[in-house]
């Protein structure tokens, strides 16, 4: 099946999508990406993804150019003609087209609305069994990562150092204090039992799944707290796992070379991704 795009207003074959040059996501990083979870054909949590977008977009004055009803209108076309059972579903919206200055252009410029999707194991991925490894890293990153901003140069660069040390994951450090994922979100499971997680700010993205995960906590009555995370605390903890659109809630069992716990994954991880799955179907229908 030849892979569907969107662009600006038009379904178009993959290959035959093109951006111009001057788009200020090209030059500047100038824009905002989402990314929804597809499961049996259908969207996962697409509400929360599709606010997120919006206040990303708010926050860099960007007009939003769909209302959420039209974004998943489009979202579940793109996902109907490319035949995505699993996988997922990628949103980038730029300030558009305009001669390269610094400065946001001036008058009524459109913005340009990228859409394609991607066929992934989710479900059955061998990782979750097994359980990931991951490492450290400093993170280099701006001051305002609660916007999802096109702008992941140092997320490649960490994702990359990842690659070469044959793990899945990098976990970014800064002023000794664990942010999160290079495309994740971090929790771990102290030895009393407790869940952590770092609390909202500018310091990290707003997790979508990570919110989820949260109330699904509570909702079972597990303990948890948010508050932050020393480095160290990563190799002393019962369990860790992160959490994201693309891996839902994925166990750790290694970093920076230290095996946590037995190796294996741990019960609190495994719980909180058989009750993800649980919801992610209900919200699927």
């Amino acid at each position: 099946m030849t892979r569907t795009a969107y662009l600006n207003g038009r379904f178009l074959p993959l290959d035959e999508a093109r951006v111009p040059v001057m788009d200020r996501g090209f030059l500047f990083a100038d824009g905002i990406y989402e990314v929804a979870a597809v499961l049996h054909g259908r969207l996962v949590d697409n509400a929360a993804h599709l606010a997120r977008l919006d206040r990303s977009l708010s926050e860099i004055g960007i007009r939003n150019p769909h209302s959420a009803q039209e974004w998943e209108r489009l979202e579940t076309e793109l996902v109907e003609k490319n035949g995505v059972r699993e996988g997922l579903v990628y949103i980038q919206v730029t300030r558009g087209v305009a001669e390269r200055d610094f400065s946001f252009p001036k008058g009524d410029v459109p913005a340009t609305v990228v859409m394609f999707t991607q066929e992934k194991s989710i479900v059955a991925n061998p990782l979750a069994e097994s359980g990931a490894k991951a490492i450290t890293v400093p993170d280099l990153r701006w001051k305002r990562r609660d916007i999802k901003s096109v702008a992941l140069l140092a997320q490649v660069l960490a994702k990359q150092q990842a690659s070469e040390a044959g793990v899945a994951e990098a976990f970014m450090i800064e002023d000794g204090v664990v942010t999160e994922g290079s495309s994740s979100t971090v929790f771990i499971v102290t030895k009393a039992g407790a869940l952590v997680t770092r609390p909202l700010s500018h310091a990290i993205l707003p997790g979508i799944t990570r919110k989820a995960v949260l109330a699904l906590a509570e909702e079972t009555g597990l303990a948890f707290e948010e508050r932050l995370i020393n480095a160290r605390e990563l190799f002393e903890a019962a369990e860790a796992f992160y959490t994201s659109a693309s891996a839902f809630v994925m166990p750790v069992v290694e970093i920076d070379g230290k095996t946590l716990g037995d190796g294996r994954p741990g019960p609190v991880a495994k719980r909180l991704r058989e009750l993800y799955f649980a919801f992610a179907a209900r919200d699927a229908g």
